[in-house]
């Protein structure tokens, strides 16, 4: 037991008053001799025990009545833990409030957000008008890093609005202690007011301080959810007027099957196509949606399910560019290859163009998503050096060999790309004994494969080490996993790595069936769109392609009347918006320079909140296992009282009062009614 005022103990010495006033009352009886008894009449006999008795308990009732009053004045309480509160001490109090998405499902208590704004008023009535607050939410705003006086407090909880945003656990825990450290000799106490949604919880949980934590658990009703999880197109290529697979994948979050999940998808905010999947318990599902006639420029694309009463996760956003051409470069020596050129030429997409290896605009060369290198025996290590880094900030280069001359300049530009080099020319017959149908060039290329599928035979042809230890795959190959036509991954671009020459006198290669599939899957391959969508509250920055700004010139992201300026990253690869806590509603926004529009990127909310599993006690208790928490799950009324039980432990001053006015009215009862035995005696 402890007390909150323990001075007031000191009164405790008022109890020798009583005492003393006893002593002078346990007087002795004494004899008393008369004369003359005629004049008696009656004498009354008092026994000194019956006296005594009395007495003893008039003491008693007076003693205890002054220890219970002085111990109401001390009030004792019997502490409930360790974190019980110092009543002299100021706290300092942070109290999130979960305002995510599934904050909005309901129970008895109406919306869980509305009954965790009130679980908050609650909590901070539990405490001293003089101790601070802070009010915390899943948007981490600026604002919230302060500490409140409780009306302020009040004020700020009412405020608090559904987010798209979502935290987890460990970085709510985190962020509320950042406020603590400015507050070193105050009591400190963190509490946590969410349903508890499984995905809350990531790992092991850690904590630096010695705050106790509190964590307060809202129940929702159990709810069926299905959700858009995740889209993307077949293939990265969209050009105008073709058709698109677009690939959508929808997810149950409940344990019953759904069935006929209607989906539609719009582009531009029109309708350009519809399907509907069946989905079993916790499972997800894949549906493929077509649809065409799409001019060039950026579209906004649109998913969207029925699917009620959880809707926020209904719809999904994402863009992508239909590009009305492509850019391909080829660099020769003398003379320009016919086969590229007209291959190239004659399909409008691209926008094809060669130049001499003497004459390359280096600074131009990251402007096209295609470099081809043709037949060039005079390769400087300047120029493997310059393609060197270009593919390493996500270009693609095609590398054809020249079998007239030497290949010293083939193997200089081989080591400085880290493929497999050059080990001389084998002038003899070969033909291809393997094809991987499995690579992304051979897409939807082959809608039959024969049982004796004809592949190409070379004549003379380079042969490679094959000793690179860059990652690599083999399109076609030799017997014996030697390199025909071959793919290396580099940073972030891709190089292409032949062992003939484009000309009939290497083989019959460029008049082969799978020449076409090849070179133009190759170069849509090389096609670097941006992300069809991001995630609000995951993802920090965003990628494009590099941009060239004056000193005055800025970039700004707008979506309707929002506009926001993101700090800019500028690379060889490209460019980077950091946009930090700048995006928090969902759909599209526009990347604007001036007036001139560059991008449109996408937001969707985090689809971890669609999963509506709830962590019960057990599992919250066994994640804090160790740490100094408390667990409170209110079903109803006011759970003011319990935070002010956890606080201050049992109070008892009552208790004493209410003994100590027992014990005076004991003491008023022993005066008034209790009478001494008497005896009396006729004379």
């Amino acid at each position: 037991m402890q007390f909150l005022f323990p001075g007031f103990l000191f009164a405790l010495f008022s109890i020798a008053i009583p005492v003393i006033i006893h002593l002078f009352n346990f007087r002795k009886f004494k004899k008393v001799y008369f004369s003359n008894v005629a004049f008696l009449k009656e004498i009354q006999q008092q026994t000194s025990s019956s006296r005594n008795l009395k007495h003893l308990l008039l003491l008693a009732a007076r003693v205890l009545t002054i220890i219970f009053l002085v111990l109401a004045f001390a009030q004792p309480y019997i502490p409930q833990h360790a974190g019980t509160s110092n009543a002299f001490q100021q706290q300092v109090v942070s109290i999130f409030i979960d305002n995510s998405y599934s904050m909005e499902t309901l129970n008895k208590e109406g919306s869980l957000l509305d009954e965790g704004k009130r679980r908050a008023k609650e909590i901070a009535a539990a405490y001293s008008i003089n101790d601070k607050f802070q009010l915390l939410t899943n948007d981490f705003e600026g604002r919230h890093q302060r500490l409140l006086s409780y009306e302020d407090f009040i004020k700020a909880v009412d405020d608090v609005k559904i987010s798209g945003l979502s935290k987890d656990i460990q970085q709510i825990i985190n962020r509320q202690q950042d406020v603590f450290s400015g507050e070193p000799n105050a009591g400190k106490t963190q509490y946590l007011i969410s349903d508890f949604q499984k995905n809350m919880l990531k790992g092991s949980f850690v904590s630096d301080s010695n705050a106790a934590i509190r964590l307060v658990i809202l129940e929702a009703n159990q709810l069926a959810n299905i959700s858009v999880d995740s889209v993307w197109f077949s293939s990265p290529v969209h050009r105008p007027g073709e058709t698109e697979k677009l690939i959508v994948q929808l997810k149950n979050n409940s344990d019953k099957r759904a069935e006929n999940i209607p989906i539609r998808v719009l582009i531009d905010g029109k309708p350009k196509a519809l399907g509907s999947l069946n989905l079993e318990a916790r499972a997800s599902n894949r549906d493929t949606l077509s649809f065409s006639g799409l001019k060039a420029g950026w579209k906004r694309g649109e998913i969207t399910i029925t699917d009620y009463p959880v809707v926020f996760d209904d719809n999904f956003h994402f863009t992508f560019n239909v590009r009305p051409q492509m850019r391909v470069l080829a660099i020769h020596n003398q003379s320009e290859n016919p086969f590229i050129r007209s291959l190239y030429s004659a399909e409008p997409f691209f926008k094809y163009q060669s130049i001499q290896s003497g004459s390359i605009n280096y600074s131009q060369l990251s402007t096209y998503p295609l470099l081809i290198l043709s037949e060039t025996s005079d390769i400087s290590s300047g120029l493997a050096q310059q393609l060197q880094t270009y593919v390493k900030n996500g270009g693609n280069l095609m590398v054809f060999p020249s079998l007239i001359t030497d290949i010293s300049g083939l193997k200089i530009l081989t080591q400085a790309l880290g493929t497999d080099t050059p080990e001389g020319i084998v002038k003899e017959e070969a033909k291809v004994s393997a094809i991987n149908l499995q690579h992304p060039i051979f897409r939807g290329v082959f809608s039959k494969i024969p049982n004796k599928l004809d592949l190409p035979i070379a004549k003379n042809y380079v042969q490679f080490n094959n000793l690179s230890r860059t990652r690599k795959s083999n399109i076609l190959e030799f017997a014996g996993n030697r390199v025909f036509f071959s793919q290396y991954l580099i940073g972030k671009g891709k190089v292409y790595l032949s062992a003939v020459a484009l000309s009939e006198e290497s083989g019959n290669f460029v008049r082969h069936s799978v020449f076409v599939p090849l070179m133009y899957q190759s170069a849509f391959l090389s096609l670097r769109d941006n992300r069809l969508f991001y995630t609000l509250g995951k993802d920090q920055f965003l990628e494009t392609e590099k941009i060239s700004l004056s000193v005055t010139q800025a970039l700004k992201l707008k979506k309707g009347k929002y506009e926001a300026i993101p700090d800019i990253r500028q690379s060889e690869s490209g460019t980077r918006l950091f946009i930090s806590d700048q995006i928090q509603d969902k759909g599209n926004y526009e990347l604007l320079k001036g007036d001139s529009l560059l991008s449109v990127f996408a937001f969707n909310d985090n689809r971890n909140e669609s999963d509506l599993s709830y962590l019960n006690k057990t599992e919250l208790s066994k994640s804090f296992q160790g740490k100094k928490v408390e667990i409170f799950s209110p079903r109803k009324g006011s759970i003011q009282n319990a935070i002010k039980a956890v606080n201050n432990g049992i109070q008892l001053w009552k208790l004493c009062l209410i003994l100590a006015l027992v014990f005076l009215a004991v003491e008023i009862i022993l005066l008034r009614f209790y009478k001494n035995p008497e005896s009396k005696l006729k004379l």
